[in-house]
């Protein structure tokens, strides 16, 4: 009797043993599950958070790197300063020799648009130039008449000092032609202006004039083009008068004859 007692609580005990290791097992195997799954949520988690600021990073570039307007600056050298939508000069484009000559040397990216021209304007190239008495177009095109307006009106504020230099503004779809024809906007506007008077003439013909020689050149076109239109003028009164009389000699002629 004594010894199946014994062998009955022996079974007891191995029974609790059991249990005591089963439950340490259950429940070793359930923190690792549980730290695992935490594991993998605080990684996903991160890795949103990575995703997101990627993005917003990527995103922040494209908008910041995204020209909406643009100032071409020209004298010969001809460039054009890339504005974004912070004001901000992105960008340095140049349109001839002299243009990438001057493009390559200046350093005002990332500056307001109005600090960019202020130092170019100051420079010791553009200034020798404009003392020569040299003439100098900025035309001012922005995607949005708001901005467009502001730096218009900057621009004319900046360069209201100067002698021998003008500001005009220039539609988006404008400027497109200009950069199609290989110009920078200020010099295809005076293009058209002499094409107007002398349509043989290519904008090749005028990339690496300076402002001052396209000028005088339309000028000197533009003087032809009146002193043959008195003379044709002229011309035309002259002949009127000759035609009156001899229409009264031939009625005076007739006149006699009868």
């Amino acid at each position: 009797m004594r010894d199946k007692l014994k062998e009955s609580l022996e079974k007891i005990r191995a029974e609790e043993a059991l249990k005591e290791s089963t439950k340490a097992f259950l429940s070793q195997k359930t923190h690792q599950y549980t730290a695992v799954k935490r594991e993998r949520h605080v990684y996903r988690l991160c890795t949103a958070v990575c995703m997101c600021l990627l993005l917003i990073g990527i995103g922040g570039g494209w908008v910041y790197y995204t020209p909406t307007a643009e100032i071409s600056i020209d004298i010969n050298p001809s460039i054009a300063l890339k504005i974004n939508r912070f004001n901000k000069v992105i960008a340095v484009s140049s349109y001839n020799e002299d243009g990438k000559e001057l493009a390559d040397a200046l350093d005002v990216k990332h500056m307001s648009y109005d600090e960019a021209l202020n130092q170019i304007l100051e420079g010791e190239k553009i200034a020798l130039l404009l003392s020569n008495d040299e003439i100098m177009e900025i035309t001012v095109t922005a995607e949005g008449e708001e901005q467009s307006a502001a730096i218009f009106s900057q621009v004319e504020s900046c360069t209201a000092q100067y002698r021998n230099m003008h500001c005009y503004a220039m539609s988006s779809s404008e400027a497109e032609e200009a950069h199609e024809a290989g110009l920078s906007c200020g010099k295809y506007k005076a293009f058209l202006e002499l094409q107007k008077l002398d349509p043989s003439i290519t904008s090749a013909d005028v990339q690496n004039m300076t402002m001052r020689q396209i000028r005088d050149w339309i000028y000197a076109l533009s003087v032809d083009s009146d002193s043959e239109n008195e003379e044709q003028t002229d011309q035309e009164e002259s002949s009127q008068a000759c035609g009156q009389g001899e229409g009264g000699h031939r009625h005076q002629y007739g006149r006699k004859q009868k």
